[in-house]
């Protein structure tokens, strides 16, 4: 008779932080796995409204068949940090991020878990398209992420970075722990993440549908249509930014990467220095060296930038034309 197979054990990440008004269907829809060999970890993030008392409330008297975990952090530590102390608490082979405001389709973790034992355990990542959902859980369709697959190098990421969405991610811990995990002060991980296995060659992307990811979450951008929100947009993560490039760029240097991404990834770091020197209070003198030092920086760019840090009532008429635009396309 032959012997019964034993199924990795996969750990589903479930962060959050202030997602209290709809953190619960995060919590049922991990409970709802029916991949056998589960371990759930629950993680808020020092959350300031009722968050951490839904987690106690939605998870006391579970008697279900997966292992549970539920950890508060102390103090913030921002999305990478949350992730990194879950993991670091966490035991299985295949790791999933799911955040407290999407919610995981049942077979989301034994779907993903056939997919790469189908490929010997080969693969470093696996990602997932999405189901699009509006805040007040109302689905609207599918959302497509890269086929991975197409990423062979680093060579190929800086050609075009991929399309991702960290809430439909699966990645093993052997990836985790080869880069010491995810550094704290980055605000997402699914880049980061994408970035290593396409290091390897051994990213992939499953079609189909496996999480309803909800608009308007932490990470989430909404449609620009005024100059003040364009420029909440450059600035609102503007440190975490040059913090997820510049680990970034050690990892290519530890990679031994083409020169060409380390070049690349230093272009991207010091377009976010001069959008910074930008927008810092700064008298005529150190903007105009600012201005000289990004020499590397297309021209367009810089003027744009500098518009939008020193003169945005020069862009009134632009995005009153871009309000009207789109109140037509609305109605």
């Amino acid at each position: 008779m032959p012997a019964k197979t034993i199924l990795p054990r996969a750990t589903m990440l479930l962060i959050s932080y202030n997602q209290a008004h709809c953190l619960r269907e995060a919590i049922e829809g991990a409970l709802a796995q029916d991949y056998p060999n589960l371990e759930i970890v629950v993680s808020d993030d020092c959350s300031t409204d009722a968050s951490f008392a839904v987690i106690e409330e939605t998870l006391r008297g579970y008697a279900g068949p997966h292992r549970l975990l539920v950890h508060r952090n102390e103090t913030n530590l921002g999305i990478g940090g949350n992730i990194d102390q879950a993991v670091r608490r966490s035991s299985g082979e295949l790791i999933f991020i799911t955040a407290g405001d999407d919610i995981s389709l049942p077979q989301r973790v034994s779907r993903v878990v056939q997919f790469w034992l189908e490929r010997n355990r080969q693969p470093e990542l696996i990602a997932a398209h999405l189901i699009d959902m509006d805040p007040d859980g109302t689905t609207r369709g599918e959302i497509t992420i890269d086929d991975l697959a197409a990423w062979r190098s680093l060579d190929d990421w800086i050609r075009r970075p991929p399309h991702v969405i960290g809430a439909a991610q699966a990645w093993t811990r052997r990836l985790f722990d080869r880069f010491g995990g995810l550094p704290t002060g980055i605000v997402g991980e699914d880049m980061m993440m994408a970035f290593r296995a396409v290091a390897d060659g051994r990213a992939v992307t499953l079609p189909k549908p496996l999480v309803q990811y909800r608009r308007g979450g932490l990470t989430n951008q909404q449609k620009a249509l005024t100059a003040t929100a364009v420029i909440r947009g450059l600035t609102r993560k503007l440190a975490s930014t040059q913090a997820e490039l510049q680990r970034l760029l050690a990892e290519a240097r530890q990679l031994d990467a083409n020169p060409a991404v380390r070049v690349w990834l230093q272009q991207k770091i010091n377009k976010e220095a001069f959008v910074e020197a930008m927008f810092n209070k700064r008298g005529a003198a150190e903007t105009w060296h600012a201005w000289r030092r990004a020499g590397d920086q297309p021209l367009a760019f810089r003027i744009r930038i500098l518009t939008y840090a020193k003169a945005p009532w020069l862009l009134a008429p632009f995005f009153w034309l871009k309000r009207l635009r789109y109140r037509r396309l609305a109605s």
